[in-house]
């Protein structure tokens, strides 16, 4: 039987089905391409794209960037396509900032790819194109910045590759969130960021001092609106970004009296005008504890705060007693270490037998270490109606103090001896008129093989204000500063002007108003 020849509509459909074949089959070839040759050809030049950022921005309590991926390319040279080997080696160091020789030897070698820089910024890579070398080939990742490097100790850092999680600070702290594309708005103000570092460096620079660290904390709200930490780099194990308010512990020294005082003045054994005798010092056991300073024989409590005596101090704390006292300090949350959105903490360091003598010494700051950022939490409680708070790094809205840690009237009472210690004694240079200031001085010698040395002090200051109401806490800290005379390194002289030098300059920006003064405690007070 003869087969008949096919139709017009049936050669018509034959041919549309090539085309279809055809068709679909050059779509999977561009498919391929894309995805196995690794993008689109421009010309000489080869860019993958990838426009997706994942990790979400950090800002401070303003809105201002604090850290932020931005598209990066690694550039790859395919050496066989280079027609001037030389020339192409010279022009991309130029634009790239590699250095020319090693990408000369690399392109004499035998390799199909050469990596030419990574992470280069667009900037740069446009730089690149316009040079119209054939054979390059750009690698989309991202890039972390940080436009403000005044606060990295707190904000932290990410691995260096594209899309790494956080390995400090804030960025290890909120990982989750921030590798999930949720931003984070930090307490932190960066203008009172900038006035504590700038304070901190010139006085670090001055007394020479190993180094220099600072807290400003809002009292109601537990935030921390500024942190810092300083090192010489010229000294042994200088690390930059290592957070020493809150990873190092030290003992404070006379800045922990406020704690001894609180305790007495709420279980009611002293009162301002309770009278101890100082002058030869305090025997206890077979130790004798001495002051710094010349003190009169009898001295009033009020008087033995504002001076710093250890041996009044010692006697006040004894009065509480080591049971009573290690509750307290439990109580405050310095026997533990301090938890915040930040991972840099340690766990303060206090004796397994805590007897007479070791209530006597903590009570003057020496023989319990703690973390800078503990010990503000801590006298941040005492002054602000005595009222608990958590540190945080994250802004918040509104009073967020909790449970009563001590009694309002004993919270009144600590202010007006803090603002005693700044008007008649040992915080005098912390005084900044308007602001009505009160703090406490410590310089406490520094514990070397088991014995404390004289002429190595940590000197600090713990300042509040405005003491009638407060609302900012500063602490400054100097490790070994050096004065003109044993007297002169003394935190009376290096870390009290300090504070006061901080709290002038960031007393405008908080938008302060300037009070009248406060009246210091007199006779008859309790």
């Amino acid at each position: 039987m003869a087969v008949k020849p096919p139709t017009a509509i049936q050669r018509r459909i034959v041919v549309a089905a090539g085309i279809c074949v055809l068709a679909f089959t050059f779509v999977g070839i561009r498919l391929v391409d894309l995805a196995l040759l690794k993008g689109r050809e421009t010309g000489a030049v080869s860019v993958a794209r990838n426009d997706t950022v994942v990790r979400a921005d950090i800002v401070d309590r303003n809105g201002r960037l604090l850290a932020r991926d931005l598209p990066v390319f690694d550039l790859y040279a395919q050496p066989a396509d280079l027609w001037d080997k030389a020339g192409a080696a010279r022009g991309l160091a130029k634009v790239t900032g590699v250095n020319e020789a090693r990408l000369l030897r690399a392109f004499a070698g035998k390799h199909r790819y050469v990596l030419v820089a990574k992470q280069i910024t667009p900037v740069a890579r446009d730089n690149v194109m316009h040079l119209g070398l054939p054979g390059l080939e750009f690698q989309p990742s991202t890039k972390r910045f940080y436009p403000e490097g005044d606060a990295r100790q707190v904000i932290g850092m990410t691995q260096a590759v594209s899309g790494g999680r956080g390995i400090a600070g804030i960025e290890k702290g909120l990982n989750a969130q921030l590798a999930a594309g949720r931003p984070a708005q930090l307490s932190l103000d960066m203008r009172i960021q900038y006035a504590l570092l700038h304070s901190l460096e010139a006085t670090q620079e001055k007394y020479n001092a190993k180094a220099a660290g600072g807290i400003v904390l809002n009292v109601n709200t537990g935030e921390i609106l500024a942190m810092a930490s300083l090192q010489d780099p010229k000294r042994p194990g200088y690390d930059p970004t290592r957070n020493i308010m809150a990873a190092n512990d030290y003992e404070l020294g006379s800045v922990f009296k406020v704690l001894a005082f609180a305790l007495a003045l709420q279980d009611h054994t002293i009162t301002f005008d309770t009278m101890f005798p100082v002058g030869s010092g305090f025997k206890i056991g077979r130790y004798t504890i001495h002051d710094a300073e010349r003190m009169p024989a009898v001295m009033a409590a009020k008087d033995i705060l504002a001076e710093s005596s250890n041996a009044g101090t010692a006697q006040i704390a004894l009065r509480s007693g080591p049971e009573r006292q290690k509750q307290w300090l439990q109580h405050l949350g310095l026997l533990q270490a301090t938890h915040t959105e930040i991972p840099e903490r340690a766990r303060p360091l206090y004796p397994s037998n805590w007897g007479q003598v070791e209530t006597a010494t903590i009570g003057f700051g020496h023989g319990i270490s703690v973390t800078p950022l503990a010990f503000v939490t801590a006298v941040a409680m005492v002054v602000n109606g005595g009222r608990r708070i958590q540190p945080t790094f994250l802004k918040q809205n509104g009073d967020r103090r909790g449970e009563q840690v001590l009694s309002p009237e004993t919270s009144v009472k600590m202010r007006e001896l803090l603002r005693y210690v700044v008007t008649n004694g040992t915080g005098k240079n912390a005084n900044v008129p308007g602001y009505d200031v009160g703090g406490k001085t410590g310089s406490a010698e520094k514990n070397s093989g088991g014995r404390y040395i004289a002429h190595k002090l940590l000197t600090s200051f713990c300042a509040v204000f405005p003491i009638d109401n407060p609302r900012y806490l500063v602490f400054v800290m100097l490790d070994e500063p050096h004065g003109e005379s044993a007297v002169m390194a003394l935190a009376g002289h290096t870390a009290a002007p300090l504070a006061g030098d901080v709290i002038a300059h960031i007393a405008p920006m908080l938008e302060m108003p300037k009070t009248a003064s406060v009246p210091i405690p007199g006779k008859g007070n309790s």
